[in-house]
């Protein structure tokens, strides 16, 4: 499986980072053997509900403002939790350190199209992205962006974060849209 945290890391170890991590502990696990010594010259910010406080988000601006780059796991306006709840996304808070510290953020995830590159050619399908399919419940941060532009087969489910009415804000129609993961995969294999 690739993930945005995949990419995270993948570009901290092309650059050199030595990132301020603001990311949820399940999540940090990934990034143990990577120097997080000061001072930092990235803040990598993602989903990370019980660490953006005031106090870490004004950490992440000075290491900004001495000369660290901005790097956004992804730009979610909102998330899904375990119990169904619709909560923030790291979205805002990657827009008030942009806007702060008057610096744009380089996004490693979803939609980003380079992403979607990394991830074919970790699966040596770069060359058929049209024989993939992206199945996400946003159709404009899992199936927009570098999915689109790729040429993905774009599957929207109705689980999650779907909301009622969600297909009508693709740019595109997207491929299938179905209830669930599942009722994907049965259409598939049948």
């Amino acid at each position: 499986i690739f993930t945005s945290l995949s990419a995270a890391k993948r570009l901290i170890q092309q650059r050199n980072y030595r990132p301020m991590l603001i990311l949820e502990d399940e999540a940090l696990e990934q990034f143990t053997d990577i120097n997080q010594d000061t001072p930092h010259n990235a803040v990598v910010i993602g989903l990370a509900p019980s660490k953006l406080d005031y106090q870490r988000m004004n950490c992440a601006f000075t290491a900004l403002l001495g000369g660290a780059d901005l790097v956004g796991i992804h730009r979610a306006k909102f998330y899904a939790s375990a119990e169904g709840q619709l909560s923030m996304g790291p979205g805002g808070f990657v827009a008030a350190l942009e806007y702060a510290a008057d610096k744009k953020a380089e996004l490693v995830g979803k939609p980003v199209r380079a992403f979607y590159e990394l991830a074919l050619a970790d699966m040596g399908l770069l060359e058929s992205p049209e024989c993939v399919a992206m199945v996400g419940d946003d159709v404009l941060a899992d199936l927009g962006g570098g999915a689109q532009e790729l040429g993905l087969l774009r599957v929207l489910v109705k689980t999650g974060k779907y909301r009622e009415g969600d297909e009508g804000k693709a740019t595109e129609p997207v491929d299938g849209v179905y209830s669930t993961f599942a009722d994907f995969v049965d259409a598939v294999v049948s």
